[in-house]
C-alpha cells in the first residue's frame, strides 16, 4: 500500500463518487456517510504518508511513475505521457491542507438534501481533482486534474448556490477556462521543445534500465541533442516536470529553447509563454484585475463550496506559480520581479480597500482573500528563500483561516438567512461561544502576532524587502494591506458583536454553536494558534525543498 499511497489519496474519493452515483435511491440516507468515509480514509492515510516522508530530504519522495501513453508520430517523434505522482516540501503541506479542508466541507454539507446524490458525487470528484493537482509530476496529468476541477465546481455553484448562482457559475467557468487555454498553448510549445533523455536513450537502443546510472545516460543524450546527432523521429517528447525544468532537454532551434531567439510582436517567445502561464494561474489565485469572478462565486456558492474554494482551490494558483511558472521559466520570472511585485501590491491594497467597503459578510471575506493571496504572489515574486517559504506558509495559513471565516458566516446564515453586516448588533449577548471563535478567526486574519496570519505576512514581506530587483516601496506600500485588514475585521467585529443585542428582522431565535459546528471550528482555531506559535511545523518541511528549488 505504501508504494501507491499517493494514488490511493486520489482513487478513494473517485471510488466514493462512483459508489454514490450508482447507489439505489433507498440508500440515500447513506450518501453523506460514504462521502465522509472516503475523506476520512484519506485523512487516515496521512499517518503512513508522514511516517514514510523524510522531511530533511529536499527532493521528490514517494514517487509513482508508470508509462501511460506512448505514441510514435513519425517525423514528430514519440509522445510520452507518464502517470507520475510525487510529493516534496512544497506540495505536501498543501496536500494535508486539502484533505483537512475537504473533510470539513463534507461535514458542513451534512444538511444538503436537495439532489444529494449529485452533490456528494461531484464533491468527491472535485476532491480527487484537487489532490491530484498537488501531486502530479507530469504537466499533461496536472492539466487533466486542473481541468476536471471546472465541471464539478461549476455545477456545485450553479445548482446549489444562491439567487444569482447561474451568473456566478458561468463567470467562474469562463474566467478559469480562458486561463486554462493559455496554459494549454504553452504546454503544447513545451511538448514540441522538450525531450525525455532516458526514454529517448531506450527508444534508440543506446541504453537499457541496467545500462548505466540515469544521470550518465541523461548527460549523454543531452550532449548528442546539442550536437544535432539525433534526428526528429528519434526524440521522445515529454511533459515530466523534471525534464521541462532542465535547459539541457530543450531541442536546439525549438520554439521555447532559450537560445532560439524567436520573437512575436517584438517579444521573445519564452517571455510570451511566461506571461501566458502567469495569466492562467493568476485567474485562479486570483490576481487583480483577474479577480472579479471570486466575490460573485463566494456570495452565491453554498457555504461548504465557499470553504473549499477559498480554503484550497485558490492555492492551486499559488502552487502553479511556484512549481510551473517559476520552475519552467526561472529567468523570465526574475526578469519580471518588478511587474509581478507591483501586481501583488495592487492586489493587497485594492482587495483591502474593497473589503473595507463591503456590507455583505461573504463579500468582505472574499475581498480579504484577494488581499491575503496578494501576499502569496509578493513572496513568490521576490524569488528569495524567505519569500518562497512565506508564500507557502501564507497559503496554508489562509487555507485554515478562510475556511474558518466562511464556516462562521455559514453558521450565522443558517440561523437567519441574512449576511448583511449592518443588520446585526450585540451578538455576544446571544451567541457568546460563536463570538469567541469569530474573534480568533478575525484577529488571526488581520495578522496579530501569535496567530498564523502574522507569520505568513511577515516572511513574504521579509523576502520582498530582501529582493534586490524589487524597489523597496513595493513591500512598504504592501504593509498597508495589514492596516486595512485590521480596519475591516475590527469594524465588522465591533459592529456585529458588541453593544446591546439588536437584529433588524427580529424576533429571531439565535442558537449558539451546535456540536457539529464545534467539531468544525475548534480544530481550525487550534491550528491558527499552533501554527502561529510553532511555525517550524511548516518551515521545517518547506525549507529544504525551497532551497533545492532556488538552487
Amino acid at each position: 500500500m505504501i508504494d501507491h499511497i499517493l494514488s490511493l489519496l486520489i482513487l478513494i474519493p473517485l471510488l466514493g463518487a462512483l459508489v454514490i452515483a450508482f447507489l439505489p435511491d433507498q440508500f440515500r440516507q447513506q450518501l453523506r456517510w460514504i462521502a465522509l468515509g472516503a475523506l476520512l480514509a484519506d485523512a487516515l492515510l496521512l499517518l503512513p504518508l508522514f511516517m514514510n516522508y523524510q522531511k530533511l530530504e529536499a527532493g521528490l519522495q514517494l514517487a509513482e511513475n508508470i508509462d501511460w501513453i506512448t505514441l510514435p508520430l513519425g517525423s514528430l517523434g514519440v509522445v510520452s505521457i507518464d502517470y507520475s505522482l510525487a510529493v516534496d516540501g512544497i506540495s505536501i503541506p498543501l496536500v494535508v491542507l486539502g484533505i483537512l479542508v475537504l473533510l470539513l466541507g463534507v461535514i458542513s454539507s451534512w444538511n444538503v438534501i436537495d439532489k444529494a446524490k449529485a452533490y456528494f458525487s461531484l464533491y468527491l470528484l472535485l476532491s480527487a481533482s484537487i489532490l491530484g493537482c498537488f501531486m502530479a509530476q507530469d504537466l499533461f496529468l496536472f492539466y487533466l486534474f486542473f481541468e476536471f476541477m471546472l465541471l464539478p465546481m461549476y455545477f456545485l455553484i450553479g445548482l446549489w448556490g444562491g439567487p444569482r448562482r447561474e451568473y456566478a457559475a458561468i463567470k467562474f467557468f469562463i474566467y478559469t477556462f480562458v486561463g486554462s487555454l493559455l496554459i494549454l498553448v504553452v504546454m503544447i510549445g513545451l511538448y514540441l521543445s522538450v525531450i525525455d533523455p532516458l526514454e529517448t536513450a531506450r527508444y534508440i537502443g543506446l541504453a537499457t534500465p541496467a545500462h548505466a546510472q540515469a544521470g550518465e545516460v541523461a548527460l549523454m543524450i543531452q550532449r548528442l541533442l546539442a550536437e544535432g546527432s539525433l534526428s526528429a523521429d528519434q526524440l521522445v517528447h515529454s511533459f515530466r516536470f523534471e525534464y521541462l525544468a532542465d535547459p539541457g532537454n530543450y531541442i536546439p532551434g525549438s520554439i521555447l529553447n532559450m537560445e532560439t531567439g524567436r520573437y512575436i510582436l517584438n517579444m521573445p517567445i519564452r517571455m510570451l509563454a511566461f506571461w501566458f502561464m502567469f495569466l492562467g494561474f493568476a485567474v485562479k489565485l486570483p490576481v487583480v484585475p483577474f479577480h472579479t469572478w471570486l466575490p460573485d462565486a463566494h456570495v452565491e456558492a453554498p457555504t461548504p463550496i465557499s470553504v473549499v474554494l477559498a480554503g484550497i482551490l485558490l492555492k492551486i494558483g499559488g502552487y502553479g506559480f511556484i512549481r510551473i511558472v517559476d520552475g519552467f521559466f526561472p529567468y523570465e520570472a526574475q526578469y519580471n520581479i518588478l511587474p509581478l511585485g507591483l501586481l501583488a501590491m495592487i492586489s493587497i491594497v485594492y482587495g483591502g480597500f474593497n473589503a473595507l467597503g463591503q456590507k455583505d459578510l461573504k463579500k468582505m471575506i472574499a475581498y480579504s482573500s484577494v488581499s491575503h493571496m496578494g501576499f502569496v504572489l509578493l513572496g513568490i515574486a521576490a524569488f528569495t528563500a524567505e519569500g518562497f517559504n512565506g508564500a507557502i506558509y501564507q497559503m496554508v495559513s489562509h487555507g485554515v483561516l478562510s475556511s474558518m471565516l466562511f464556516l462562521l458566516t455559514g453558521v450565522l446564515y443558517d440561523r437567519t438567512h441574512d449576511r448583511s453586516i449592518e443588520n446585526y448588533r450585540g451578538l455576544i449577548q446571544v451567541m457568546p461561544k460563536f463570538t469567541i471563535l469569530t474573534g480568533v478567526a478575525y484577529f488571526a486574519s488581520l495578522g496579530l502576532p501569535g496567530f498564523s496570519g502574522f507569520v505568513g505576512e511577515l516572511f513574504t514581506l521579509m523576502g520582498a524587502f530582501q529582493a534586490e530587483e524589487m524597489p523597496v516601496w513595493i513591500p512598504a506600500l504592501s504593509t498597508l494591506g495589514i492596516v486595512l485588514a485590521a480596519a475591516y475585521f475590527l469594524w465588522t467585529y465591533q459592529r456585529m458583536f458588541f453593544g446591546e443585542f439588536w437584529y433588524r428582522n427580529a424576533p429571531q431565535p439565535f442558537e449558539d454553536l451546535t456540536n457539529r459546528e464545534y467539531g468544525m471550528l475548534v480544530p481550525l482555531a487550534i491550528l491558527a494558534v499552533l501554527l502561529g506559535v510553532l511555525p517550524g511545523i511548516i518551515f521545517n518541511v518547506t525549507g529544504p525543498a525551497v532551497a533545492l528549488f532556488l538552487d
